[in-house]
């Protein structure tokens, strides 16, 4: 070992607890970084090798009755490897100890042999047998989530008619990765179950003998899914198609893939913050070094060591730190990334989980940490290596002291002496204070940005459920109903209102620009299902034209006063031509809206509905569930109490989790921060303080010199820190918004309180902690002067 390595080992010994502190800061931006592409590693490959495996489709259609001799015809478009008819219908669950209905989805399955496409993975029991019109498999959430297992059995209400079902097995589908029922966030699966049935029993029970609704396709490979969907809306549209659509937009797979971005945006984003301010620290420190170090330096080089040796000496000390750093990053990275991906398995259920993360994760976290702490200790290294031995040599020209303004002021003469010692020091190195400053509202920031999620998902609660929403219950109905059958369900009991809506299937054309979205159609004075925008202010549904979101405004480069082609996916399928009568920003998914009258009057349908929103006595509330389930028409019932429920208990649950994440990693930033500022102005400043010792100063007093320093720009980062709060959150928003959710960016004042308290209780413990060495300082060895 050379002279300049055990060199180099004795000053990393002897400064253990900074470069403890700098690595810990270095660890969290690192284990960020890795948690993310782990994670986002693992949800590709297991996404990736399920779809594979389970032969997933990769275009879908829908269609209200079509002939099972079209099957040849669809099978050869051109580009299509392989083709998966089917049925698929809605039906009210009546499970034992349930009072409220549950939505089910039918789905049938061969009567011989195994899926084509979209194939079951079997988790317990076996599949329906042929001839066995009874049997059903169920989705394992749905199963798990009611405790039943094969031989149970429950009732059901397929087209009116009451059949007990007899569960035979359980499975998973790549189609319901994530289950959610229709008009749903998120999976709520004691709400709403898939369960599979033999294609001879569901065509019977539905009228569909000979016949399919559902149509998947698998490509070959190179196949431009867009030629393919064209061909297939012509052939299918005259059994009352609605529309192909791609895999991207299948529904299940579209709230993973947006997940997956998500995380990429995270892991563009958090990381950063945590790095600039560990090369900030190492910045810091190594000046620091360097600055104590000059006689050494020179010494060094009168001895001969060239310029690229002491380079590479301070540079050694930096790759220690920073790889101490990426080693503990690393560690708690892989777990946390794994913790990550099974918490991402129990939202999105695969039958199996990758979590193999390779070498390129750790790698690339490994260069970015190592390289955001080198470009922190730069200046330090090229100073070092730049200076000439008989100017090292000689100490560095002392301060010039002059009285400033604070000593001239008519305020000097009411601040005591260290006071007004804490104030000069500031006010003579504006630019340091600044820096350390910056650093301590760094980690305040951070606080902001993890805390302001809570605020956020309460707001968007408010917004959605609570102004926009003022049902009790949204029904479903198999077909149209007309408006007429409103009268019965508001002589339900415990029915004190309803209102109708109708929701169709369109497609959305402005210039060369398209989108698929339904339009939903309102009464003019709605009251239970009002339209409203962020701010929880009502809006007018246009007598006739469009009430469009901005995010589909956006996405269709279209702005009040334009007209739209609009295309409709249903019954006679109408072209229209309809104006954008006004915008409105919401926080939740591209809806689009218009009159129940103007969209019925266009349809041509008369006047009828889809489906009904209800305002429920609470003590009547059993009594209606019973009549519900004797209802034939009835597909799907919804409760807004528990879908807000569902709300706080999937995405609730996760925000607490990830926040608690980010508050222990801010916390660990605001220490590194904090105890290397005290440290540092405890090594700059150890000769003055043992001298104010030595003149009568007392312990506090020479305590509250130095730590009252770094109080005072604890509380000046703290509404430094606030604002970078809000634009870190604000970039967060704006990063994480997607077609189906966006973050609302609010910040309460007790959001910023709780930071701030976070941050002054770790600049306490910090100064705590360095308060005993100064307490234990020796005033002959400081005072000493340097040989």
């Amino acid at each position: 070992m050379s002279s300049l390595d055990r060199k180099l080992i004795r000053e990393l010994w002897r400064l253990r607890a900074q470069v403890l502190a700098i690595a810990l800061v270095i660890a969290s931006g690192t284990a960020l970084l890795i948690m993310a592409l782990t994670t986002i590693e693992a949800l590709e490959d297991t996404t990736h090798a399920y779809y594979e495996r389970s032969r997933f489709g990769e275009v879908f259609a829908d269609v209200t009755r079509a002939p099972e001799s079209l099957t040849r015809e669809l099978a050869e478009i051109p580009g299509v490897q392989r083709i998966s008819t089917r049925i698929v219908e809605g039906a009210l669950l009546d499970l034992p100890n349930v009072a409220e209905p549950v939505i089910g989805r039918l789905v049938s399955l061969p009567e011989h042999g195994v899926e084509t496409m979209n194939a079951l993975v079997l988790r317990s029991g076996r599949r329906v047998a042929p001839g066995q019109p009874d049997e059903v498999v169920l989705g394992e959430p749905f199963a798990e989530a009611h405790g039943i297992v094969p031989g149970d059995r429950f009732e059901a209400i397929l087209r009116g008619r009451r059949r007990t079902l007899l569960v035979v097995g359980t499975a998973l589908s790549p189609e319901y990765v994530y289950a959610i029922a229709p008009g749903g966030l998120m999976p709520d699966d004691e709400r709403f179950g898939v369960l599979w049935m033999g294609r001879k029993a569901l065509a019977a029970a539905f009228d569909l003998d000979g016949a399919f609704n559902a149509v998947s396709l698998g490509l070959t490979p190179g196949t431009d899914p867009r030629d393919v969907m064209a061909r297939l809306d012509a052939r299918l549209a005259p059994y009352g198609g609605t529309g192909a659509y791609p895999r991207a937009e299948q529904t299940s797979n579209w709230f993973l893939q947006n997940e997956i971005a998500q995380q990429k945006n995270m892991a563009h984003l958090l990381p950063s913050v945590f790095l600039a301010v560990s090369a900030f620290l190492t910045h810091l420190v190594m000046g620091r070094m360097v600055d104590t170090e000059r006689r050494e330096i020179g010494l060094l080089k009168a001895f001969g060591y060239s310029r690229s040796a002491i380079a590479w000496h301070y540079a050694k000390q930096v790759l220690v730190i920073g790889g101490l750093g990426v080693i503990i990053g690393a560690l708690v990275g892989a777990w946390l990334g794994h913790w990550n991906t099974r918490l991402y398995a129990e939202f999105y259920r695969f039958p199996f989980l990758l979590y193999r993360p390779g070498p390129d994760s750790f790698l690339l976290a490994a260069l970015v940490s190592l390289g955001a702490a080198l470009l922190g200790g730069l200046a330090a290294v090229r100073r070092a290596a730049s200076l000439p031995p008989a100017q090292a040599m000689l100490p560095p020209s002392p301060p010039v002291y002059r009285r400033g303004r604070l000593s001239r002021s008519a305020l000097a003469g009411h601040i005591d002496e260290p006071t007004r010692m804490i104030l000069r020091r500031l006010m003579r190195w504006p630019l340091r204070a600044l820096l350390a400053s910056t650093g301590l509202a760094m980690s305040v920031a951070v606080l902001v940005m993890a805390l302001q999620w809570l605020d956020a998902i309460d707001s968007l609660v408010d917004s959605v459920f609570v102004q926009g929403q003022h049902q009790d219950a949204t029904l479903g109905f198999h077909d149209l109903q007309p408006l007429d059958a409103l009268t019965g369900i508001e002589r339900l009991p415990g029915v004190l209102a309803a209102e109708p809506l109708r929701g169709v299937p369109a497609r959305l054309r402005h210039g060369t620009l398209d989108e698929r979205e339904a339009i939903t159609g309102l009464p003019i004075d709605a009251q239970l299902s009002p339209v409203t925008d962020v701010d929880g202010h009502p809006l007018a549904v246009p007598p006739d034209g469009l009430l469009l979101s901005r995010q589909l405004a956006d996405m269709l480069a279209a702005d009040v006063g334009d007209t739209l082609r609009v295309e409709i996916l249903e019954g006679r399928r109408p072209i229209l031509e309809l104006p954008v009568v006004r915008l409105f920003d919401t926080y939740l998914g591209k809806p689009a809206y218009m009159s129940l009258d103007a969209l019925n009057h266009r349809m041509g349908d008369g006047r009828v509905m889809r489906g009904a929103r209800l305002a429920v006595d609470p003590t009547d509330r059993a009594a209606l569930l019973r009549a519900l389930k004797t209802l034939p028409a009835i597909s799907a019932v919804q409760f807004r109490q528990a879908a807000i429920d569902k709300f706080y208990a999937t995405l609730g649950q996760t925000m607490f989790i990830f926040v608690g994440f980010f508050v222990a990693f801010a916390t660990v930033l605001s220490v590194g921060v904090t105890y290397n500022a005290i440290r540092i102005a405890l090594a700059e400043r150890a000769r003055e303080l043992a001298t104010l010792r030595v003149l009568g100063f007392s312990r506090w007093e020479i305590s509250y010199i130095l730590l009252g320093e770094v109080g005072l720009l604890t509380w000046l980062a703290i509404p430094l820190g606030c604002l970078l709060g809000y634009a870190l959150a604000w970039y967060l928003a704006s990063a994480f918004a997607t077609e189906l959710f966006r973050v609302p960016l609010v910040i309460l004042d007790a959001t910023y309180g709780k930071a701030a308290l976070i941050a002054l209780a770790t600049t306490v413990a910090c100064a705590a902690v360095v308060r005993r060495r100064l307490d234990r300082l020796d005033l002959v060895a400081v005072l000493k002067t340097r040989e």
